[in-house]
């Protein structure tokens, strides 16, 4: 386990097999809730793509960020997988199930501006996250914007874990290295996060 301002990050908890078989997964998501590209308060898009799985996902437009319980579509969103739920279950035991987990991919060019995770109702539940496909590096700060940040490489297969005193902590991707992974057969990086939204 490596910490990064409090943050857990766990290299290689999934190995070739089980991210394959994760991506398999993930593609049958989103066939049902397609991906889309949200855009921020101010009417920008993001350049990330993005789809939920379980009873909730994260949304985000002109009126705001925000859970909603169906895709822009109106379609419900499909059950989270039974793999990423073993997954939370292995490095989170003792926290709820989560609501819902958060499809985000990073095409060519793609990246995620320093944020918190602060939808949700109760912040002494953790994030797990995964990461699939291509490196991406990883910023993390405090819990105030500023400050001094850390940061390093995720690679396929590993997960993070943001919970405790750096559940609110700023955190973000700088960028991705493109084609660096073969487990997209025309690269880019697929991150899951897990939550409790309730």
């Amino acid at each position: 386990m490596i910490d990064v301002k409090g943050v857990s990050v766990f290299p290689e908890a999934l190995d070739a097999a089980e991210q394959a078989a994760l991506v398999d997964k993930l593609r049958g998501v989103a066939q049902v809730a397609p991906l889309f590209a949200p855009e921020t308060r101010f009417g920008k898009k993001m350049s990330v793509r993005m789809t939920s799985a379980g009873s909730c996902g994260w949304v985000s437009d002109r009126r705001g960020y925000r859970y909603e319980p169906t895709h822009p579509s109106g379609q419900d969103w499909p059950g989270i997988p039974d793999l990423l739920l073993e997954i939370w279950r292995a490095v989170v035991p003792e926290a709820r199930p989560p609501d819902t987990a958060l499809v985000n991919f990073y095409g060519d060019g793609a990246k995620m501006g320093m944020h918190q995770d602060r939808d949700e109702a109760d912040f002494t539940q953790p994030v797990v996250s995964i990461s699939l496909g291509d490196e991406a590096l990883f910023r993390v700060g405090g819990t105030e914007r500023g400050g001094k940040t850390e940061s390093c490489w995720l690679r396929s297969g590993d997960v993070v874990v943001i919970g405790g005193a750096a559940r609110l902590a700023y955190h973000g991707i700088d960028r991705v290295k493109h084609g660096s992974s073969m487990l997209l057969p025309q690269g880019g990086r697929i991150n899951v996060t897990m939550r409790v939204v309730t």
